[in-house]
């Protein structure tokens, strides 16, 4: 009898170290920004998304520098999906050193695009900044250093004439923290790239008078693509009661080249087939639509997003 259970037992051990393996969860990590930034609560409705679509897979969010730490990650095997602006997409692509890049970023392959980046620089009222000009002597965080956000503090500021040398001082600091430097009077402006609304700048509106300062469209026309006109609508932040001219720029999902088709289809079709728990999670997410999946692309779509956006019709 003993010797007939053991051999049961032994029989179910070896059929649970066959089967485990096969069952075994695939890893999916979220690699998104800063904690009061947009990528991350974007990240986590994403995670969360995966999580209950998609059978057989163990998500997790990361938080990071954001746009390009993350492509680094990812072209480490250090990440299985990521956030990323436009033009450090297109910057890893190249192998663009002096973005942060030491070598073309081969293993990356696009996902979606999905909403647009502002570039939302605000001044506390105190500062008497009311230009960009103004800025001229002034203390401004450009951001976490080669960030997206700070490429393109470095794009937007050359296009109206201005280098770092120009300003008092310079901080590169994330969101959350340039906002506490000024609620401190430490810091006289910040520049932050990033969905409207972003939390970081309302949490510095409710302490503090600010002034969201105009990005010129003829600005905007000089630096060129990857940046758009855009309009940070009235009353985005407190006190900010008029219409204001800015720039942005697109934001992408990105994978890796090894990961398999179909994880990648399930992981595009999920987010599509759910927009609106993003939209629930950030304002930001009311902008990504199926349409725009494939606006301005600088890399080859993975087989697996290549796969859904036919089925849909946006890719012929």
């Amino acid at each position: 009898m003993f010797r007939s259970i053991a051999r049961m037992a032994f029989a179910a051990a070896a059929t649970l170290a066959v089967a485990g393996p096969a069952a075994a969860d695939e890893f999916i990590n979220v690699l998104t920004g800063g904690t009061s930034g947009v990528y991350y609560p974007m990240g986590v409705a994403l995670s969360k998304i995966y999580g209950e679509a998609i059978p057989g897979v163990r998500p997790s969010v990361q938080a990071t520098k954001a746009s390009v730490e993350n492509l680094n990650l990812l072209q480490q095997g250090k990440g299985e999906v990521a956030f990323t602006l436009g033009d450090s997409l297109a910057f890893a692509w190249e192998g663009n050193e002096e973005a942060g890049f030491k070598n073309k970023l081969t293993k990356l392959r696009g996902m979606a695009a999905i909403y647009p980046n502002y570039i939302q620089v605000v001044a506390s009222k105190d500062s008497g900044i009311k230009t960009l000009a103004d800025l001229k002597g002034k203390r401004l965080s450009v951001g976490a250093p080669k960030s997206g956000t700070e490429l393109n503090a470095r794009a937007i500021l050359g296009g109206a004439g201005i280098t770092y040398k120009d300003l008092g001082k310079v901080e590169y600091l994330p969101f959350a923290e340039s906002v506490e430097l000024m609620k401190n009077r430490q810091l006289d402006a910040t520049l932050q790239s990033a969905g409207l609304g972003v939390a970081a700048i309302r949490d510095l509106a409710t302490s503090v008078d600010i002034v969201v300062v105009e990005i010129p469209a003829e600005v905007v026309d000089k630096v060129g693509a990857p940046y758009v006109k855009a309009t940070i609508p009235a009353n985005t932040y407190q006190g900010q009661d008029k219409d204001v001219q800015a720039a942005a720029v697109v934001n992408y999902l990105v994978t890796r080249s090894d990961m398999k088709e179909d994880t990648v289809y399930q992981m595009t079709k999920a987010m599509y087939d759910r927009l609106p728990e993003l939209a629930a999670a950030h304002s930001a997410g009311k902008e990504i639509k199926l349409e725009n999946a494939l606006q301005g692309m600088p890399l080859p779509l993975h087989p697996g997003a290549e796969k859904f956006f036919k089925e849909k019709g946006v890719l012929k």
